[in-house]
């Protein structure tokens, strides 16, 4: 008993007076932070369930008469004709996804396994085409698809989807970069061409980065609404981020069927 009494003094003795503030601090911290995190989807929540004397006679955290009102929650699908807009968003999802995964892989696969003159310029070029934010260029990209016809079309609005992603590129090569060059030689060896290489070796391989990629790209290409209300303006070719517009007018906004809306976006 003595020894054991001795070993938690020995171990309390490391924890300074300023260690132990340190250590409030740090926790206090995660704990205001993580509330400021939860209050605004708790207040969604609660909004989503309440009629519309409830929201404008109650406070926002104040829970609902009845969770069991899912009034709101079919008005919004019907109203904003979410059904549509999802399938429009998974449609323009999988297009991109899959469009970005092949070129940038492929793209990836020459400039990081093929050395040859102006290499390190093409990166130079997309790492500034990266830096530039999207919102500055959107008045150039609006006169392009304008003159081609483009907007206000889904077809023209995965285009443009596509040929924004820059990020995914620099992740296959990232990847790529510890993936040996003798399994290239092996097979080149074996009598393999690099589209071989490519298509058996490098793809297979990079299939971490694909995941990375397609979270990163999904995620952002879902919840896009600044482009998608710049591109997209016929109700029948709106997204998911897009279709919660609809109940934003000039006389007020109805937060709770737009709570109740971005619930059911959110389910997917």
């Amino acid at each position: 008993m003595s020894s054991t009494a001795a070993v938690k003094r020995k171990n309390m003795k490391h924890y300074s007076v300023g260690s132990i503030i340190w250590i409030i601090v740090e926790y206090a911290s995660l704990i205001f932070f993580g509330f400021c995190a939860i209050i605004p989807i708790v207040s969604c929540i609660t909004t989503a369930f309440k009629t519309d004397a409830e929201y404008q006679n109650t406070n926002v955290m104040a829970f609902p008469g009845s969770w069991l009102n899912f009034d709101n929650f079919v008005n919004a699908f019907k109203t904003a004709n979410m059904g549509r807009a999802f399938l429009n968003s998974v449609i323009v999802m999988v297009v991109v996804l899959t469009v970005s995964v092949i070129v940038g892989s492929q793209l990836a696969y020459v400039l990081n396994r093929f050395k040859f003159p102006g290499n390190g310029f093409i990166r130079n070029l997309y790492t500034i085409a990266a830096l530039l934010p999207a919102v500055a260029m959107q008045v150039t990209v609006y006169q392009i698809m304008s003159d081609l016809h483009l907007v206000n079309s889904l077809g023209g609005y995965i285009i443009m989807s596509c040929g924004t992603d820059v990020i995914s590129m620099y992740i296959f090569i990232q990847f790529m970069e510890n993936i040996p060059l003798s399994l290239d030689e092996s097979a080149i060896i074996d009598g393999a061409n690099y589209w071989q290489i490519y298509w058996k070796i490098m793809l297979p391989l990079l299939k971490p980065a694909i995941v990375t990629s397609c979270i990163l790209k999904g995620v952002g290409v879902y919840n896009e609404y600044y482009a998608a209300n710049l591109y997209l303006m016929r109700k029948e070719i709106r997204t998911m981020a897009l279709s919660l517009y609809t109940f934003v007018g000039p006389m007020g906004s109805k937060y709770n069927l737009i709570c109740a809306g971005v619930i059911i976006s959110l389910l997917p």
